[in-house]
């Protein structure tokens, strides 16, 4: 008769163990929810510091996601590698703060189909300059 008890206890526990998890959130320790957009600037070539070009030139023959930042700024590049010719160009689609995170979203741009390019290699990239901020940023396709 003692057997006879056990069984609905066990699935009672089971069930409100399922019930608990159910409730629970599993994520990866960076928040999504968007709090603010952040302004920014291009920055062309010319006006980046000397330490960023360095880097840049080392790493932009392969896709490239870095982070560069001095005493005033958050420099944030995104290249995309080697390209067969010219003519490409990239899009910032998106920067914005959320709890834990800066966000970033470029597209790259290619030629169009009648528009007359460079038939060299070439690496695009594009530099953008927004408030120094402590979060880690995170590129997104």
């Amino acid at each position: 008769m003692k057997k006879i008890w056990r069984m609905p206890v066990i699935g009672l526990v089971l069930l409100c163990g399922l019930l608990l998890a159910a409730g629970c959130e599993i994520t990866d320790g960076t928040k999504t929810d968007r709090q603010s957009d952040l302004e920014f600037t291009v920055v062309e070539e010319a006006d980046l510091p000397e330490e960023l070009k360095t880097l840049i030139e080392e790493k932009k023959k392969e896709p490239m996601k870095l982070t560069y930042s001095n005493s005033e700024y958050l420099y944030i590049v995104a290249g995309y590698g080697e390209q067969r010719s010219g003519g490409y160009s990239i899009s910032v689609d998106e920067l914005y703060l959320t709890e834990n995170a800066i966000y970033i979203k470029t597209t790259l741009i290619g030629p169009g189909a009648d528009e007359k390019v460079t038939q060299a290699a070439t690496w695009p990239y594009v530099v953008v300059k927004t408030e120094l901020r402590e979060e880690p940023v995170v590129f997104e396709n």
